[in-house]
């Protein structure tokens, strides 16, 4: 196993676990701390670790190795995980979590939704009879959740693509409705206006492309239209992570733009998610794209106090600092950073995870020759 291999899974496994084990084990209300920029955010909070984790651990999951040392993690890491599932979607379980009450359910529910598309064979398709009836009905529940007229529309689409991989009965109307304000809402030059006004912000990469291209291969092959969105979005989504890449300094840090940043790393989701496609902009070498995402990785989880004394998350961009935390933000908030490893997906032997390269920002800041940024059109 490579290095950086080596160091994704460990970071990974330590920021997952804590959140795994103890909803396996029917004890996440009580092991897990709510530190959170308002009162109410502990009726949420728990949703949001197990949905965000499981987000982001799935394609490892699904795609990684079955034997080795790897292969033992993996296995017990699905384990919890299924268990976490289970404890969840019970209804007569001490952490039967909230789907319906409030507007954040729907949030949390769409990563447990996307987790599922990424992992269908582990996540759904091994779960006991009832366990798959309770999850589709937790997600069935959601429903009576308006969303935002903002990015919050693929929340609603992306769970009722999971129902329909699920086998369930699905809502199409949904669906068409976020792909197409989402059209309408196309900023240009690869990036997307979350609902009518482009922000300055992380979230084409916490969201809206991650949910675009994934929603299009779940069901774009549903209707013409749909499928006629998938060339533009996949094109979009190539530019938007060339432009992530770029915003890689050479010190692996990144500019503190926009609200959420205490999801620290997971502002990388999408540019993670094309190297797992294997759909990153020809003029960016694999490795580079490993490279930069490690420091940037290594820079935000070895800074002091990112980790309270039980190995929970802390809120915070560079350690501890509660105060950049929105009133929406919350211990379960801060686990979107496990997106960053998106990539382990990839089996090890990948060009990925092969060799070492500068990224673009080290390049240009060492003098040597690099890429020239292009926009595109469309």
């Amino acid at each position: 196993m490579t290095a950086d291999r080596a160091y994704w899974i460990d970071t990974m496994i330590r920021i997952a676990h804590p959140v795994l084990d103890a909803l396996s084990k029917r004890r996440l209300r009580l092991a897990m701390p709510v530190e959170a920029g308002a009162a109410d955010r502990a009726a949420y909070s728990h949703l949001e670790a197990m949905g965000r984790t499981l987000a982001g651990i799935a394609p490892w999951l699904e795609n990684g190795p079955r034997s080795g040392d790897e292969g033992e993690r993996r296995l017990r890491m699905a384990n919890m995980a299924r268990g976490a599932i289970d404890a969840a979607t019970d209804p007569d379980s001490p952490d039967f979590l909230n789907f319906v009450h409030g507007a954040q359910p729907l949030v949390d529910a769409a990563f447990l939704a996307n987790a599922v598309l990424r992992a269908p064979h582990e996540l759904f398709e091994r779960l006991e009879p009832q366990v798959k009836a309770n999850l589709t009905a937790a997600l069935l529940a959601t429903r009576v959740i308006r969303p935002v007229f903002s990015n919050w529309l693929l929340f609603s689409a992306m769970i009722e693509a999971a129902l329909y991989r699920m086998g369930e009965n699905w809502d199409r109307m949904r669906v068409d409705y976020a792909l197409r304000q989402h059209e309408q809402w196309y900023a240009g030059d690869g990036a997307y206006g979350d609902g009518p006004s482009f922000h300055w912000d992380y979230y084409n990469s916490f969201v809206i492309q991650p949910m675009l291209v994934e929603l299009l291969d779940a069901v774009g092959d549903q209707f013409e239209d749909w499928a006629a969105l998938r060339a533009g979005a996949n094109k979009r989504a190539v530019r938007y992570a060339a432009v992530l890449e770029r915003l890689i300094s050479p010190e692996g840090t990144y500019p503190p733009i926009g609200r959420s940043l205490a999801y620290r790393f997971g502002a990388f989701q999408h540019l993670s998610l094309m190297a797992m496609r294997e759909q990153l902009p020809e003029e960016l070498v694999p490795a580079q794209v490993r490279c930069a995402l490690t420091a940037v990785i290594r820079r935000q989880i070895e800074m002091t106090g990112t980790f309270d004394e039980d190995g929970w998350l802390r809120i915070g961009f560079a350690g501890s600092q509660k105060e950049i935390g929105e009133a929406y933000v919350s211990t379960g908030s801060l686990y979107l950073c496990t997106t960053v490893f998106l990539a382990l997906g990839l089996p090890e032997d990948a060009a990925f995870w092969q060799g070492e390269a500068d990224w673009t920002a080290r390049q240009a800041w060492s003098g040597a020759i690099f890429p020239i940024d292009k926009a595109i059109s469309g």
